[in-house]
């Protein structure tokens, strides 16, 4: 497994036309993540969310550094996200070419550079998802399920390291929810998994309690898990 590390991390973010110029939207942090499976929890506007994008450098600290493996992921953040996946909630976020294999071939650009043999990855691609009859499909013609699957499997084609993702069953009905559960959980690489379920979060290795900026609550899910619906107001 990776190792991530937050030294020191503090984020904060502006607020125009507020009371006060700036607030802190994660508190001073120091974490480091090893475990394969390691969930975020935690209420509305906690932080969990800002804390999942440090990873991959959607979010950049305004103090302190996130490494990946020893890497500045503010400084090398070309390099780190191409070792790290970030799976949206809204698939619409990252699902933006017409076709269903178009999309897949797209986040293969990179990786795959004739586009005969972009295609033919693409299409070994949806086989492995079970998407194979979608291939051709538009886009715009697909279940919300069939979407997160689709942004699932056009992120994990390059083969990345490490997968962060930021509630991506929220919007998804319990099958689909448990469906694509189930494939992320069931992944080689490292995930991290910022969740309000807290029976996805319970599947994990490890858990944090993220309340008010700051990590409240972290170890084994089930203590975690018990300690947030007891303190939950």
């Amino acid at each position: 497994m990776s190792r991530i590390e937050l030294d020191r991390v503090v984020v904060r973010a502006a607020t125009p036309g507020g009371p006060q110029p700036e607030v802190t939207v994660l508190r001073e942090t120091s974490l480091v993540l090893t475990e394969q499976r390691v969930a975020l929890v935690g209420p509305n506007g906690s932080g969990k969310s800002t804390l999942a994008r440090l990873v991959n450098g959607l979010v950049e600290p305004t103090g302190g550094r996130v490494l990946l493996d020893g890497t500045d992921v503010a400084r090398h953040g070309r390099e780190v996200r191409r070792r790290v996946g970030f799976i949206f909630t809204d698939p619409t976020a990252q699902v933006v070419m017409p076709t269903v294999a178009e999309d897949v071939a797209l986040s293969l650009r990179h990786h795959v550079k004739g586009r005969e043999e972009r295609r033919r990855a693409a299409e070994a691609v949806l086989a492995s998802y079970g998407l194979s009859d979608l291939a051709d499909r538009s886009v715009h013609t697909l279940s919300g399920g069939q979407r997160q699957l689709l942004a699932i499997a056009g992120v994990l084609a390059t083969d990345p390291d490490v997968v962060v993702a930021d509630e991506p069953t929220t919007l998804l009905d319990l099958a689909n929810s448990r469906r694509i559960a189930d494939l992320l959980l069931g992944l080689d690489q490292q995930l991290v998994l910022a969740t309000h379920d807290l029976d996805l979060a319970l599947r994990c290795d490890r858990v944090l309690l993220v309340d008010d900026g700051a990590v409240v609550a972290d170890g084994d899910p089930v203590s975690v898990v018990d300690h947030y619906r007891a303190t939950a107001h």
